[in-house]
């Protein structure tokens, strides 16, 4: 099979804020992209088109007859899959991808935690399933309008496939590096979404909840603990954020006129920007909270330790919608 953009579109599996600009992005430089989504949220797109807009205030429009949307998965043969949806929607997508595509079909997981492409590669053995990364927060903010509020590099676990698509996704302005070691990127990465439940519990825009310093603290403290399983385990997580992983929770526990000055970089986000999970909860949708707090006690179990605080954050996302300060969200922790 010859790969690359030239052999096969790239099809978008689960067209929801983070599947809708990267395609949207790819498409607009000029790549053949296939979305598949749910009924509503083409039919949305099919109505009103793809608007994407950015921090740095820029806008790309693509019109509804730009678009190549699809309910399921339609016959052919994609040189890429970017797979998208959630965590609980990962095995029947995958298993709907694997009936539909050729047996090697390579499948790049771009969702959170670190489960998801094991899930869809027991799901779908017959195609080539690849970890990936999303270091940015995309929110959909009107139907068919995503915006992206934060920064940083998306990464995928090099193959002789991905190289090819590198100058499509960096025309589209998302460089994509590679990484020989993606394990370790995706643990740098989980340490980062263990503040999507703070933000999400906190009910501020993400900019505010991290000058807060008791939210701080709390993310510090489900941080530390994920550290302190991930050495239990042997694993190195990778520098995602602008600062090293260990330093990280000693920052975020510094006064905030001392942390502002020091991660001026890493609070370069628009104003409204929200975590994904602020929108599950929102929205009323079952949030990944499982994939990520959950990833922490199941990797602590698995050295015979235990995760505590991340355990209290799955019971607290896992019932009745919150709205807690800091220090409520202190407390209940216990810390």
């Amino acid at each position: 099979m010859a790969w690359g953009p030239q052999a096969g579109p790239v099809l978008v599996m689960g067209a929801g804020a983070i599947g809708c600009f990267i395609g949207g992005r790819l498409a607009a430089a000029g790549s053949n992209v296939v979305f598949v989504g749910r009924p509503a949220a083409m039919e949305a797109l099919r109505l009103r088109g793809l608007t994407l807009t950015d921090l740095d205030a820029s806008t790309q429009r693509l019109e509804p007859v730009a678009l190549n949307l699809h309910d399921t998965v339609p016959p052919l043969k994609p040189s890429l899959v970017l797979l998208c949806v959630k965590t609980r929607a990962t095995a029947q997508a995958a298993a709907q991808l694997g009936a539909a595509l050729p047996e090697g079909t390579v499948v790049l997981s771009l969702q959170n935690g670190i489960s998801n492409p094991g899930i869809a590669a027991r799901a779908a053995p017959t195609l080539e399933v690849l970890a990936g990364m999303v270091p940015f927060n995309v929110a959909q903010i009107a139907p068919g309008q995503f915006h992206r509020g934060t920064t940083g590099t998306l990464a995928a676990r090099d193959h002789e496939a991905l190289r090819p698509w590198l100058p499509a996704f960096a025309a589209a302005g998302l460089p994509l590096h590679l990484h020989a070691d993606m394990k370790a990127v995706q643990w740098g990465k989980l340490l980062l979404n263990l503040n999507n439940p703070v933000n999400a519990l906190s009910d501020l825009p993400l900019r505010d909840e991290l000058l807060d310093r008791d939210c701080r603290r709390v993310l510090a403290a489900l941080q530390t603990e994920a550290l302190h399983a991930m050495a239990a385990a042997g694993i190195t997580p990778a520098q995602v954020a602008a600062v090293s992983p260990t330093v990280l929770p000693r920052l975020l526990r510094l006064p905030n006129w001392l942390s502002t000055r020091i991660a001026r970089r890493m609070l370069q986000m628009d104003a409204s920007a929200r975590s994904s999970m602020w929108d599950d909860l929102e929205a009323g949708r079952v949030t990944e909270i499982d994939a990520i707090c959950g990833a922490v006690v199941r990797l602590a179990a698995q050295q015979g330790r235990t995760a505590p605080l991340n355990a209290r954050m799955c019971e607290l996302l896992a019932g009745p919608r919150q709205r807690l300060a800091g220090a409520q969200m202190r407390q209940l922790l216990g810390i």
